[in-house]
């Protein structure tokens, strides 16, 4: 698979997580933890992305646009 698009499926689920998140922070009354829950995984998914881009680059699969 592309590095490329799992870059973009990984942003687009953090994008979505934070959305998530904040519709739990407004509307749940209950006790669960479901906004912490949300943020924890949007953290670790910003981790897996990081990664993800320092070994594509370090792998040469993405070349960076130096003017």
């Amino acid at each position: 698979m592309d590095s490329r698009i799992v870059i973009i499926v990984l942003m687009a689920a953090i994008v979505l997580t934070l959305g998530a998140s904040m519709v739990f922070l407004v509307r749940d009354n209950s006790s669960r933890r479901r906004t912490l829950g949300a943020l924890k995984l949007r953290v670790a998914l910003s981790i897996a992305l990081i990664v993800v881009f320092i070994v594509s680059v370090s792998m040469g699969w993405l070349q960076p646009n130096a003017l």
